[in-house]
């Protein structure tokens, strides 16, 4: 599949999130930007963004994207089946301990997606860019809508008045997972923002404006707050050289 078939927002997207043996975060990151990207790309995926998780020295987290499930399904197939993964497979299996920690995700509504083109891609061996991703994941009771639409309704209107508009709003997709030899997790309701910015005061800057604004005060935040069933999880990213978020 030629790239300029994955322009344009995908309708199902992994966040996926590897914990990594001891000092072997860089060894994947090189041979994931080098092997990994364009391969996948031409069978029919798009790989939105690879970070290090600024928080653990031992995890790499990306995302990728596919049109529909029935894609999805095709485009895993064919590369875990193909020679790109039956060459280089191992060396990428053998810097993790954990790969299996999966959310299965689509956008909240029309527009809500990622949006772009692979064609703005750096090139191999690009130095990692100076900007910073924040990706907020909370969990709500399974088949409860509530808390995804006070996110919807409440809180991003005052994160969009304050800062940067958030790159992509997801919440869980439930379809079964049809390619069984990747898992992802089960029993999920989540809701998550990623945002892009050009450092980390910045975040910390738009975080502190969210948090004093008087909707977020009186009825976003303790509203979400009453839904969740955990406190929200912040992944502070750092984009590898080849990221395109």
């Amino acid at each position: 599949m030629p790239p300029t078939e994955l322009v344009g927002p995908p309708a199902v997207i992994e966040l996926r999130q590897y914990t990594l043996r001891p000092n072997r975060r860089d060894d994947l990151i090189e041979l994931f930007d080098r092997e990994f990207l364009e391969t996948q790309e031409d069978v029919g995926m798009s790989v939105l963004g690879q970070f290090r998780d600024l928080d653990d020295p031992n995890r790499f987290v990306w995302l990728r994207g596919f049109r529909d499930m029935a894609a999805r399904h095709r485009a895993l197939t064919d590369f875990y089946g193909g020679p790109v993964w039956a060459e280089h497979g191992s060396r990428a299996n053998d810097t993790m301990i954990d790969s299996d920690d999966v959310l299965l995700l689509r956008p909240v509504s029309a527009g809500s997606g990622f949006t772009g083109s692979v064609s703005g891609r750096p090139p191999v061996g690009a130095p990692a860019p100076d900007r910073f991703v924040s990706a907020t994941v909370w969990s709500f009771p399974p088949g409860r809508q509530d808390g995804v639409e006070l996110i919807r309704d409440r809180l991003l209107p005052v994160l969009q008045e304050t800062g940067p508009a958030p790159l992509a709003f997801l919440t869980t997709e439930p379809a079964h997972n049809t390619f069984a030899r990747l898992p992802v997790r089960t029993g999920e309701n989540v809701a998550a923002i990623f945002t892009s910015y050009a450092d980390e005061s910045a975040h910390r800057r738009h975080l502190a404006a969210v948090e004093a604004h008087p909707a977020a005060q009186g009825e976003a935040l303790p509203g979400i707050e009453r839904e969740q069933t955990a406190a929200p999880r912040i992944l502070r990213l750092r984009p590898t050289g080849r990221s395109l978020l």
